[in-house]
């Protein structure tokens, strides 16, 4: 019989806590960055929600621990796990081989294409060289998009970067941009399904060339956590196979 079957995913996930992060047995703390709607945000009463914050609170109640969501932005994430400042990263983050060569990733939990947003009355062809040539786009400092951007359209287009999503929509609605360049749910969320303005997505969804845009979403862990990584894979695939992923998913982006 497996041990996990024995001694139950509960106890598990507490004795693992307890040898990697040294915390109190009842609690993992789990670094995010806010706000990406629906990813990650907060309520209008300051609560953080989201697709991440749900599943993983979802996760950590599958494992029998409480999770402590600690607020970091991007550019620090991964610097403040290595420091501990948290035992886990679940913010939306690319699985790629860049951030392997850092981090330990658990198996993808959600696999989102990326896409570019423009206002609906912008005359922008299929994105290339030539379309966006003379063009101001905006991309998330510090993400895939930003290196996809950056290696394809860098030499043609004035390529702006952005502590958050919001910096980038402000920018948007004042004109000082033409493009943006985003994950597609949270391009959705705040430009297509928001009060910011008219808006359009120009183009294909993006999901290709993997250097790029890797294999989903995974959480971050640090390497030598391989136990509680393997933790939450279990409780992964149990939340898809009781039902409990596909309500939350539902949740945010629909039934399909």
């Amino acid at each position: 019989m497996q041990l996990r079957k024995i001694l139950g995913l509960g106890a598990i996930g507490a004795a693992l806590v307890a040898g990697t992060a040294n915390a109190d047995v009842r609690d993992i703390r789990i670094g995010v960055d806010v706000p990406y709607e629906p990813m990650e945000y907060r309520t209008p009463d300051g609560e953080l929600t989201g697709f991440d914050i749900d599943l993983g609170n979802a996760l950590c109640a599958e494992i029998g621990i409480d999770c402590e969501w600690v607020v970091q932005g991007w550019d620090g994430i991964i610097p403040g796990l290595m420091a501990r400042k948290y035992d886990a990263i679940m913010s939306s983050m690319t699985i790629n081989e860049q951030r392997r060569e850092q981090v330990l990733f658990s198996e993808p939990y959600i696999t989102p294409p990326s896409a570019w947003f423009a206002p609906g009355d912008a005359e922008i062809g299929t994105p290339s060289e030539e379309s966006l040539e003379g063009l101001t786009v905006g991309v998330q400092r510090g993400t895939l998009q930003d290196n996809y951007v950056t290696d394809m359209y860098g030499d043609v287009a004035d390529v702006n970067r952005y502590a958050t999503a919001d910096d980038m929509v402000l920018d948007m609605d004042s004109g000082r941009l033409d493009a943006v360049f985003l994950d597609f749910p949270i391009g959705k969320s705040t430009l297509l399904d928001s009060d910011a303005g008219d808006y359009k997505v120009v183009g294909n969804m993006i999901t290709e060339p993997k250097e790029y845009f890797g294999e989903g979403f995974g959480i971050a862990f640090r390497k030598r956590d391989e136990a509680l990584a393997e933790t939450f894979n279990e409780a992964l695939a149990e939340l898809k196979a009781n039902g409990t992923y596909d309500e939350i998913h539902a949740r945010y982006f629909g039934e399909e």
